[in-house]
């Protein structure tokens, strides 16, 4: 039995995408021994932090990095580092920033989600603009400690693209924070953000498509930016102490860095192409179901779902379809889609998991007592 067996729980075929919920991604091998080695004898923390993020921002061709405690920590200490940079009496003004001039982050009304709690935990003041040029302009001002600006696809409509954002931002002298946490695939996002097109940072989730500890995350930008996430991040006293960065993280998310940028990225995105060919063969001519290839993936990323959508005379409606799919052992979780339709994702599958995953859809919506 596996240790999810002994504590009475069913282990997840994840054919849904890289979430947080359930628990990121797998990590990669040279990740887990990096880790597990770590576990054996102390170290110097802040060393260990310095010089595991030296290496890191030479593997991407950044200025900086800093290993934070997930991605949604990194947003939080970037824009702590925009508004405090290393200054100790600003960095104490922390949450509310009382006599604290720059404390207004500018984002696009269209991209607010949940993750810009991350940005608002720093007491900071968000400023809504549309997508439009003179908007991010306009609202400009002496108050403005950065612009908040997330990639991906879902996040594209009523957004300026994030060239405009960083010309006109960077006109008045203002930083840009990208969030890109599931932006790998392509790993060369490690450095477009950054090196490529010149924003300030750019904010990644360790335990997506790095494979790295869920618990972990990159900032990479520009020596600015990284001293003041340093600064306000643990192990020193501030707003950042509770995102704690572990001596396993650090050396894990190296050793998942050293690994991805070592892998053939072609041949892995051809591999979940040909799932999802698999996918599409496998469950046409069902009645009541299509299935389509759909691409990009739901972050934008460079790769295809199924859509598989579900109508009479298939037994069950889609919510029930996906109920079926999770009280199966090993349970499988898949991606609701409008209110008709799911989505299978090859991204987080191990090797044979895309044949249980086919034949656990078919069982479903085939069932017919």
């Amino acid at each position: 039995m596996g240790i999810y067996e002994t504590l009475g729980l069913r282990p997840v075929i994840n054919a849904s995408a890289t979430l947080t919920k359930l628990g990121g991604s797998i990590l990669a091998p040279p990740a887990l021994a990096a880790m597990a080695d770590a576990a054996g004898s102390y170290v110097d923390l802040s060393e260990l932090q310095r010089v595991v993020s030296e290496r890191i921002a030479a593997l991407t061709h950044n200025e900086a990095c800093y290993v934070s405690s997930g991605a949604a920590a990194g947003i939080m200490l970037s824009i702590a580092a925009c508004i405090a940079e290393t200054d100790p009496e600003r960095m104490d003004a922390f949450p509310y920033l009382d006599g604290i001039g720059k404390r207004e982050v500018i984002i696009h009304r269209s991209q607010r989600n949940g993750y810009d709690y991350a940005a608002r935990q720093t007491g900071a003041r968000l400023v809504e603009i549309d997508g439009h040029s003179d908007a991010l302009d306009g609202v400009i001002s002496d108050a403005t400690a950065c612009v908040l600006w997330f990639a991906g696809a879902h996040f594209a409509d009523g957004a300026l693209p994030i060239e405009d954002v960083i010309e006109i931002s960077h006109a008045r002298g203002v930083p840009v924070i990208v969030d890109a946490a599931a932006q790998v695939p392509p790993i060369a996002s490690l450095w477009h953000f950054t090196r490529d097109l010149g924003a300030d940072a750019a904010i990644f989730s360790g335990g997506k498509g790095l494979r790295g500890p869920q618990s972990s995350g990159l900032v990479l930008g520009t020596h600015a930016i990284i001293a003041g996430c340093r600064a306000n991040g643990a192990p020193n006293y501030g707003i950042g102490r509770p995102m704690k960065v572990g001596k396993e993280e650090l050396v894990g998310l190296l050793a998942a860095v050293e690994w991805s940028l070592a892998q053939d990225e072609p041949t892995m995105l051809a591999r979940y192409e040909a799932i999802v060919q698999g996918w599409l063969t496998g469950l046409r001519n069902i009645p009541g179901i299509t299935v389509e290839r759909g691409y990009p993936s739901e972050a934008g990323q460079p790769h295809a779902r199924a859509i598989v959508r579900i109508a009479p005379p298939c037994p069950l409606s889609r919510d029930a379809v996906i109920d079926a799919l999770w009280e199966r052992n090993p349970r499988i979780a898949v991606a609701p889609i409008n209110t008709d339709a799911i989505a299978l994702n090859p991204q987080p599958l191990l090797d044979g998991e895309n044949e249980m995953v086919l034949e656990a859809v078919r069982d479903v919506v085939m069932d017919v007592g």
